[in-house]
C-alpha cells in the first residue's frame, strides 16, 4: 500500500495537482487522497481506474506491478526528444543500469 501511496503523491506533484483538485477531479474529499498517498487506505477499482486515466499510466504501474512507465513525448520536436533520449542514456549509465 505503501508503494501506491508513493506513486500517487508523485504523480499528483509531476501534474501540479494538489490534494483537493485531484480529490474534486475525481469526486473524493481531500483527506481520502491523504489516505492514499499516506497508505491508510486503497482506492475502489472505480477510482483506480480513473487515478490511471488522469495520470495516464496502467493500473499496474499504480499498484507497483510494472515499473516501467512511459513518457507523452507528444508536441515535442525530434530534437527535444533525441535530446531526452540522451540524457536518460547518460543518467542510466551513471547508475550503472546497462540493460536499456
Amino acid at each position: 500500500m505503501v508503494y501506491f501511496g508513493n506513486t500517487l503523491k508523485t504523480l499528483r506533484l509531476l501534474n501540479n495537482l494538489t490534494q483537493a483538485k485531484l480529490a474534486q477531479r475525481l469526486g473524493v474529499t481531500k483527506s481520502v487522497i491523504s489516505a492514499y498517498e499516506t497508505g491508510l487506505r486503497m482506492p475502489s477499482y472505480d477510482i483506480l481506474i480513473s487515478i490511471s486515466q488522469i495520470f495516464k499510466v496502467t493500473t499496474d504501474y499504480l499498484l507497483g506491478l510494472e515499473k516501467k512507465q512511459d513518457l507523452d513525448l507528444s508536441g515535442l520536436t525530434a530534437d527535444e526528444i533525441q535530446a531526452l533520449t540522451d540524457l536518460i542514456k547518460a543518467m542510466k549509465r551513471r547508475s550503472g543500469d546497462y540493460s536499456k
